[in-house]
């Protein structure tokens, strides 16, 4: 191998990342053994051919060398893949290089057990592994299996004849040509598993495409369709999840009395020899290759496409109503994360509401709008018609990732038995049950998280009793319509319950969420965000839609805030009322907060960290419901969230109601006319109550607000 390849790699791959936006993670490198290794990985993509010789050389400092097809050693890219340390599939010399390499230590080894890129990712057929390709189909290669074996095989029988018979150790060392048996007897050989998932696979005209289709006549389809899939990859964003797993001993295989013989046999075995135990050996590769290949495919990192495209092809349905969709991928992507063993991309290990609300990362928006540029899905009013044929019709193997993305998306996660079982059991269910499992389940989230956060930041003294900070749904009388009602900042869903059992009397069902922070201790407050917030009343409004068949939202001070901000960013909403909603601060804590932020600053330059200020006093209204303390970084996250709300107030275009206490020492009203006067809506209203005080929504003289919502309320 040419040692100046890895450096030749290396910049070429340097060259190809200044221009792509590709995002690469790696995860379990630690479980990369010290010995002799053959990594064994799913190919989808020419880049892992270049790519993860260089990765895995980075990670081990041992050469990788790679089996390529014969037909890419022809001209001056064959020269340069032989400079790499990638030998043809058809070299005579092949399996002994390999085997050597891997008795010395001198390099590790990358094969590719399917043979070839698998463009569809079909490589599953009534439950056993095979792999499609443009001419058929054909089982996964063992070649990986056999040479471990082999590998193995001469490094066990050269311990063994040291000490029994010299001469024929001697005569191994010859076959290879290996001067010292100590690199040989001093490891051991291991294949090592790793799969590759590449998140989104996009395909489109892009600049490399166009580039080579301007400059090449007569391209190949194959070759353009490869350009514009992976150009794409590489010049949109991919996520590239290169996940390692765990090592196969293959010392472990070779326990077997057929085999143990030939190991300790005194007779000579030449290298191109027939073991008395081939049978044997032909057995255990097979097993190894069923185990590499499940574990290979058991690494697969789970994404939004994945749960989409396997959601979409298991449905019986014709019709898909979008909404029903989303909510039964968000029970698939909740089931998905409460498994073990499963390895989710980021984006699946947090909360999945959005998939129920405002859609903010676009993974609904992106997935139909492939479904429907490859005529899987054709919009029909406001549903889709489903053509299955897209789904069981042969179609052109190399041109699965353009004409057939979706099967390409569902193919990959075929092997993956714990998603295609929450599949099967969320796809046969009718959509009532898929309503109420949804609002169940959010709603039983909201509490479970509510206690996890009460017990971890529970402080004797200052935090309130748990009835306090409990969400609570009240069931009215009829359906029609749902309210999600949010508390106020440092306050808890408590603050909000004189409104809401007034609204219930009315026969309306009520939701109150608790904000993340809330209802448990100053202390879990200063560490959220409000993106948390928002998260908590996204939830409450995903529950309440589930539940009811209209939702109005609204809420106190910050709470109106927070539904200000929803009724921004979702359609599906019938009204939205905000109480004293803050748009700027009258309260000395938040005039405050400069001055502490500065002095805090001073103290860090100085060492001093004790000296530093995280809250200050608070003296509310209500303190038996609200935090007697303000973390200042609680402030910054509400001066940010209003921050964003107010460029948002001219999205908002359906009913609105903006209530305001005259003396309201806290929220300035002018703040709140503000509020009221960037509205879109043509139906809005403004009323101001002569209060003195910030928490109009209980104690003396709240009915009449009440009323005010109420009112608002039935003309919706």
């Amino acid at each position: 191998m040419n040692p100046y390849a890895y450096r030749t790699t290396g910049l070429f791959i340097k060259a190809i990342s200044e221009l792509s936006r590709a995002r690469i993670s790696l995860h379990g490198t630690e479980q990369i053994p010290d010995g002799s290794i053959i990594f064994v990985i799913n190919h989808f993509t020419r880049m892992e051919t270049f790519l993860m010789p260089y990765l895995i050389f980075n990670i081990t400092k041992t050469p990788v060398w790679s089996l390529a097809d014969y037909e890419l050693f022809k001209g001056a890219f064959g020269t340069y893949l032989e400079k790499v340390g990638a030998v043809s599939t058809k070299d005579p010399q092949r399996d002994r290089l390999i085997v050597k390499s891997l008795l010395t230590g001198e390099a590790h080894w990358i094969i590719f057990p399917e043979g070839r890129m698998v463009k569809n990712k079909k490589i599953i057929e009534k439950g056993r592994f095979m792999i499609s390709y443009a001419g058929g189909k054909h089982p996964p290669h063992t070649g990986a299996a056999t040479l471990a074996l082999r590998t193995q095989f001469y490094r066990e029988r050269l311990r063994r004849l040291l000490v029994t018979s010299p001469d024929e150790a001697r005569h191994i060392l010859d076959q290879f040509n290996i001067e010292s048996v100590d690199p040989v007897l001093d490891r051991n050989t291991y294949i090592v598993p790793v799969n590759l998932t590449f998140f989104p696979i996009r395909t489109h005209e892009n600049l490399l495409s166009n580039m080579v289709t301007s400059l090449v006549d007569d391209v190949p389809e194959r070759v353009v369709e490869e350009i514009m899939t992976e150009g794409t990859m590489l010049l949109s964003g991919v996520d590239l999840d290169v996940r390692f797993g765990e090592p196969i001993q293959i010392s472990e295989c070779l326990q077997c009395p057929q085999i143990d013989r030939d190991v300790s046999s005194l007779q000579r075995i030449d290298f191109d020899d027939t073991l008395t135990s081939h049978r044997q050996m032909r057995r255990e590769a097979l097993k190894i290759m069923d185990q590499y290949m499940t574990a290979i495919y058991s690494l697969t990192t789970l994404n939004h496409d994945h749960l989409f495209a396997s959601m979409l092809r298991a449905t019986p349905r014709k019709m898909i109503d979008e909404q029903d969709l989303r909510r039964r991928v968000y029970l698939a992507a909740t089931a998905i994360q409460g498994e073990s063993n499963v390895q989710l991309h980021n984006d699946l290990e947090s909360s999945q509401t959005h998939l129920l609300t405002d859609d903010r990362h676009h993974r609904v928006r992106d997935f139909l709008t492939v479904a429907v540029e490859t005529n899987i899905l054709y919009p029909e009013g406001d549903r889709y018609r489903k053509d299955s044929r897209k789904f069981s019709s042969p179609y052109d193997f190399h041109r699965a990732r353009i004409d057939n993305p979706i099967e390409v998306m569902a193919n990959a996660v075929e092997p993956v038995t714990v998603l295609q079982r929450i599949v099967r059991k969320i796809v046969w269910k009718p959509a009532f049950w898929i309503k109420r499992t949804v609002a169940e389940t959010l709603l039983s989230q909201a509490v479970t998280d509510f206690d996890l956060d009460y017990e971890t930041y529970f402080q004797k003294g200052v935090s309130k009793g748990k009835d306090v900070g409990v969400p609570y749904l009240l069931r009215g009388q009829s359906r029609e319509i749902g309210v999600v009602l949010i508390h106020g900042y440092m306050a808890a869903p408590l603050e909000v319950k004189e409104l809401a059992t007034y609204l219930v009397r009315q026969g309306v069902w009520v939701y109150a969420p608790r904000v993340k922070g809330h209802g448990t201790s100053p202390a879990d407050l200063a560490g959220t965000t409000y993106q948390q917030w928002q998260e908590s009343v996204d939830a409450g409004y995903a529950a309440m839609r589930n539940l009811c068949k209209r939702v109005v939202v609204g809420g106190f001070s910050n709470g109106a805030g927070l539904a200000l901000d929803l009724a921004a960013r979702i359609d599906d909403i019938a009204g939205v009322f905000a109480i004293c909603p803050p748009l700027r601060l009258q309260d000395f804590s938040s005039k405050l907060v400069p001055a502490v932020g500065a002095w805090n600053r001073l103290m860090e330059k100085v060492r001093l960290d004790d000296a530093k200020k995280e809250f200050v006093d608070n003296h509310p209204e209500n303190p038996h419901i609200n935090y007697l303390q303000n973390p200042i970084a609680g402030i910054r996250e509400l001066e940010r969230l209003m921050d964003a709300v107010e460029p948002k107030l001219a999205n908002i275009h359906l009913p609105a109601l903006v209530i305001q206490a005259q003396g309201d020492p806290v929220v300035n009203p002018k703040g709140s006319f503000r509020v009221f006067r960037a509205l879109a809506s043509e139906d809005k209203s403004y009323i101001v109550f002569n209060f003195d005080r910030h928490g109009i929504v209980l104690g003396d003289g709240a009915g009449r607000v009440h009323r005010a919502v109420w009112e608002f309320i039935q003309r919706l």
